[in-house]
């Protein structure tokens, strides 16, 4: 401790009065500290804080989020507080969905209410809102169409790029009402952020992209087509935008040639501006089971189990270049019951891939395992499992969440592991049981835990733990 008080106080409060450490560096070593803090023996994690819901609860970014996104509290003081609520929205006006957004720290925006944290939430009836993530003021509202119901939100490009996705053509009476022809699967709205700026509209139809098309993503400028066919098709969006974007809308601005009066007002919203008559080249395509695929890896590698019944269980590990499988590209670790498997990339963007088992954790790349002292059968009452893990990339450090089951309830415990090494740093208890047959989240952000549970008869309920806040385990219900 004495070190670590050197190295806080006089040494570095000294170089940064005389100029030596920019803001980067200073950062760096101030979140070295906090690691250093939350690792030691004597400071343990309290739970400070629980709110239950009736509707689902969700967090990011030291903000957790009630109501449908009406309510916002900030996680992070010693105890959450109340940030801000907004108007009561009647059911024809839900929050359908909603997006973070982070100001970028590398340009210089139009506006002052472009420089601070803002929320994109899109309403049951076609708005697209942004509000301030600190207040919950209306910075700027978009109506989207009077004909297309949209409903889900995205990133393509993460704090740059976001799109807008519609509900799916299932020729219904009431997807017929709203603009839909038979060929038509769904449709996109594209938006870059900071400031909010149309790209434009497209269409997904099954006359250009094959019968067989379920599902459309877009991701990192890549246009990613599903097909129950159980095969996965990825296409340039940049080729597509050059090739099929009829003309440039700008929001605000009149467009006489589709009878809008203004570009993202009421009551004609946008009209569609990307126009796909033929198929474009597909950059890559795999046949996969479930249409799972990821991409990641230094040089690109793609992640994906076969379609066949024999390679369920699996996961193959190819060359993105030339479809090759990587040395020991094929991973099963042949679970033994219900609790199932599965894998990722890294988030530290270092290539390498976690592959998550009920009693192991294999970080592939290097051959580094996180595992139980002794192996069980994962059926097996007094087991421990994994059942989730979280990255926290400022100290990183890996969580994981490990669960024993005793006379018949769960007992969760958060371990801190070494991101580098594997080696386990410290485990953390949790006080609330842990019952696996309802949905859990777990968010570990700094010197905050964020444990999100689904309890009985489909109601929510948030945990707040923090380092050493003073409180004991019988927290205030809020």
């Amino acid at each position: 401790m004495s070190q670590l008080r050197r190295r806080n106080t006089p040494v570095c409060l000294d170089l940064r009065s005389r100029g030596i450490f920019d803001a980067g560096t200073l950062s760096r070593q101030n979140l070295k500290i906090l690691r250093d803090i939350i690792l030691q023996d004597s400071k343990d994690f309290s739970k400070v804080w629980t709110k239950s819901s009736k509707s689902t609860i969700s967090y990011e970014s030291g903000r957790i989020y009630f109501e449908n996104y009406q309510c916002c509290y900030s996680s992070l003081p010693s105890e959450p507080h109340l940030l801000y609520e907004l108007r009561k929205r009647p059911k024809a006006e839900k929050i359908e969905d909603a997006l973070l957004c982070q100001c970028p720290l590398d340009k210089r925006l139009p506006t002052p209410s472009d420089e601070k944290p803002s929320l994109l939430a899109l309403t049951a009836n076609n708005w697209l809102y942004r509000f301030s993530a600190e207040t919950g003021q209306e910075l700027q509202r978009v109506y989207l169409s009077p004909h297309h119901k949209f409903r889900y939100l995205g990133w393509d490009v993460s704090q740059e790029t976001f799109y807008v996705k519609s509900i799916q053509n299932k020729m219904t009476s009431t997807v017929r009402q709203a603009g839909f022809n038979q060929n038509t699967l769904m449709y996109l709205a594209v938006f870059n952020i900071f400031p909010l700026k149309l790209v434009g509209i497209l269409e997904i139809n099954k006359s250009v992209f094959g019968s067989t098309v379920i599902d459309v993503v877009l991701s990192q400028g890549v246009l990613a087509v599903s097909h129950s066919s159980k095969t996965v098709r990825l296409y340039s969006f940049e080729d597509i935008l050059n090739k099929y974007m009829t003309k440039t809308l700008v929001l605000g601005e009149q467009c006489h040639s589709e009878g809008v009066t203004a570009v993202g007002e009421a009551p004609f919203g946008i009209p569609v501006n990307i126009h796909i008559n033929e198929c474009p080249p597909v950059l890559f395509e795999v046949s996969c089971f479930d249409n799972g695929v990821q991409i990641g890896g230094h040089p690109w590698h793609y992640i994906f189990t076969p379609p066949h019944k024999k390679h369920q269980g699996s996961f193959h590990i190819c060359s993105v270049k030339d479809n090759t499988l990587a040395k020991n590209g094929i991973q099963d670790m042949k679970c033994c019951s219900l609790e199932s498997d599965w894998i990722y990339f890294h988030p530290d963007d270092s290539g390498r891939i976690i592959h998550v088992g009920p009693s192991t954790i294999n970080v592939t790349s290097s051959g580094r395992i996180v595992k139980r002292r002794f192996h069980q059968l994962d059926d097996d009452p007094e087991q421990e499992t994994f059942r989730m893990v979280e990255y926290e990339d400022e100290l990183d450090l890996l969580a994981v969440v490990e669960v024993t089951h005793r006379e018949d309830e769960g007992h969760a415990h958060i371990r801190l592991h070494d991101n580098h090494t594997g080696a386990l740093l410290k485990s953390v208890p949790l006080v609330e049981s842990w019952d696996v047959t309802y949905s859990h989240e777990l968010f570990f952000d700094r010197d905050t835990i964020v444990h999100i549970e689904q309890t009985k008869n489909n109601n929510f309920c948030c945990h707040v733990y923090k380092i050493n806040c003073g409180k004991t385990d019988d927290t205030i219900n809020r």
